[in-house]
């Protein structure tokens, strides 16, 4: 007869193991992956709540101090405003899971690592071998499809390896929640380097403007990469058939492009209800409800599974 192990540690269990579909878990591991993890989604809110806060406090204080920034100066201030996103996030989320945090080196391993495979890949992939700005703008369909196909697919497959590839095999990720937890982490270094490089590439950026660029880019990719971290959370505690995993990938990518596509019209004149013009605040109130509605759906979609599970449970013992 074949060992038994669990499918999280790795470590022997008896043939009397707890198992969840063909998977055999040990005691601890059994237990946890049925967590809800409320300070996951008690950091989720407050991301959400901290970057709108974080926007217009920027946007005040600029108004008010006005400051009269210049070369090395306006650079330097606009990289702070990229590195704030995640610091928000990461503040939120280690206050509220102080009883079993999450280790830092592993979350931070992934931040970086998203941040890398942005610079690395995703930027130079749509930028020199696709040069999407050279054809986006040709038709609203050419523009919709291209940022759907082509920019949406790049960033979620990108954010989706620095999870799949890296925590994802090891005994650390050992809840469902932790997909999304790492997702957003995968994500938030994703837009993080995204945001360094506009400002770089614009010696500097109007900080009134800029931060809502900033804070649109966050919770949008730490969003769509909580999507396919949920996808992620299943399919490592559950038998999902084999296209589980891509079609988890398809979806972020079709929401990425969708939210690509609406954000940039909403902006500009096509569909911006102050009636042309440029116009950074449509784009960031679409992002904070994106935002909201989809980890408040991974909220609910994980609290079901867990509920399936643990009821499952409750029946095998009768």
């Amino acid at each position: 007869m074949s060992e038994i192990i669990c499918c999280v540690c790795h470590r022997s269990v008896g043939p009397e193991a707890k198992r969840i579909g063909g998977r055999a878990y040990c005691e601890r591991h059994y237990a946890k992956v049925s967590q809800d993890r409320p300070s996951a989604w008690r950091a989720g809110l407050g991301h959400i709540l901290g970057q709108v806060v974080f926007v217009l406090l920027v946007v005040a204080l600029v108004s008010l101090l006005k400051p009269t920034l210049t070369g090395f100066s306006l650079v330097a201030a606009g990289l702070v405003l990229a590195l704030v996103p995640a610091l928000i996030w990461l503040v939120f989320f280690y206050q509220q899971d102080r009883l079993e945090p999450e280790p830092k080196g592993y979350v931070l391993s992934v931040f970086i690592l998203g941040a890398l495979l942005a610079q690395a890949v995703g930027i130079p992939l749509l930028e020199d071998v696709f040069d999407v700005s050279g054809w986006l703008p040709i038709s609203p369909w050419v523009n919709l499809l291209g940022s759907i196909l082509v920019i949406g697919f790049t960033h979620e497959f990108l954010k989706y390896a620095a999870v799949r590839y890296s925590i994802y095999p090891s005994a650390e990720f050992d809840e469902r929640a932790d997909g999304i937890v790492y997702g957003t982490a995968a994500g938030l270094g994703y837009a993080t380097m995204l945001n360094i490089n506009y400002v770089v590439a614009s010696g500097g950026v109007n900080l009134q403007v800029g931060v809502i660029r900033i804070a649109v880019a966050a919770l949008a990719h730490a969003s769509f990469a909580g999507l396919s971290g949920y996808f992620l959370g299943r399919a490592k505690f559950e038998d999902e058939p084999v296209w589980w995993l891509p079609s988890g990938v398809a979806l972020a990518a079709v929401l990425n492009g969708l939210f690509t596509y609406f954000s940039g019209e909403l902006t500009t004149t096509r569909l911006s209800l102050a009636g042309g013009g440029f116009n950074p605040w449509p784009g960031l109130i679409l992002a904070a409800i994106v935002a909201g509605v989809t980890f408040g759906a991974l909220f609910y979609l994980i609290r079901r599974a867990n509920k399936l599970t643990l009821a499952g449970a409750d029946a095998g013992c009768e």
